[in-house]
């Protein structure tokens, strides 16, 4: 009897650390694929009604308090319709896969979802409109990391399901993470779009100029994978 409780206990530890190796072994890949749906179900939510709600939310701002994503964020953004509780409109770069929502704010939790306003000013449409978010190392198609594949010329447009905003890259570079200007307002009507560069060293900083802008109508947003 007590050999086999001694076997049962065996099995047990091995079936333990059997589920925690798998675990480490997918860590990145399972933490990707939340990530993933955080995006599609922050798209999927956007409407008119809670894009107006929440841009009367008060965003965070503090540049001081953005971490790397990991576990913690990715599982807080999954909270309570927290993925989706900031969202104010959507982000398409059709040519490289771009598909994202918009956040209110820097926070944690909102970076896990989407690419996130840097100004508590920010107006879509009007002046420089710029957006951060993170570059995923292991993953060249979620949140910003598809941003290093974009080209001079290019097309980036941002909806507030009201109006679709159309800009035309003329600006990609590398740049140091002081660069603050970067989010400055402008005369100009921009978006600029910064996520990190050469593992977090410097960042990457893509600008596009406002060419047009639109009605937002489902054919409209369809034809931008929106």
């Amino acid at each position: 009897m007590h050999i086999k409780f001694k076997k049962i206990i065996w099995l047990f530890l091995s079936g333990i650390t059997l589920i925690l190796g798998l675990m480490l072994l997918f860590n990145n890949q399972i933490k990707n694929e939340m990530v993933r749906q955080n995006q599609i179900i922050g798209l999927k939510s956007l409407t008119k009604k809670s894009i107006k709600k929440n841009k009367h939310k008060k965003g965070m701002f503090n540049y001081s308090k953005v971490k790397e994503i990991g576990w913690k964020q990715v599982f807080e953004s999954k909270q309570s319709g927290n993925n989706r509780d900031y969202s104010i409109g959507a982000l398409s770069i059709p040519s490289v896969g771009m598909y994202l929502p918009i956040e209110n704010g820097l926070s944690n939790v909102n970076l896990s979802t989407g690419g996130c306003t840097m100004r508590a000013d920010q107006v879509m449409g009007k002046g420089n409109y710029p957006l951060a978010g993170h570059y995923m190392l292991n993953n060249g198609s979620i949140l910003f990391s598809p941003l290093e594949r974009t080209k001079i010329g290019q097309r980036i447009y941002l909806t507030d399901l009201n109006k679709i905003y159309v800009y035309q890259i003329n600006m990609k570079q590398i740049v140091s993470p002081k660069a603050v200007w970067l989010i400055h307002n402008t005369p100009e009507n921009i978006v600029t779009l910064i996520t990190c560069a050469n593992g977090g060293k410097m960042r990457w900083a893509i600008r596009g100029i406002l060419i047009g802008e639109t009605i937002a109508t489902k054919q409209n947003l369809k034809s931008i994978g929106l």
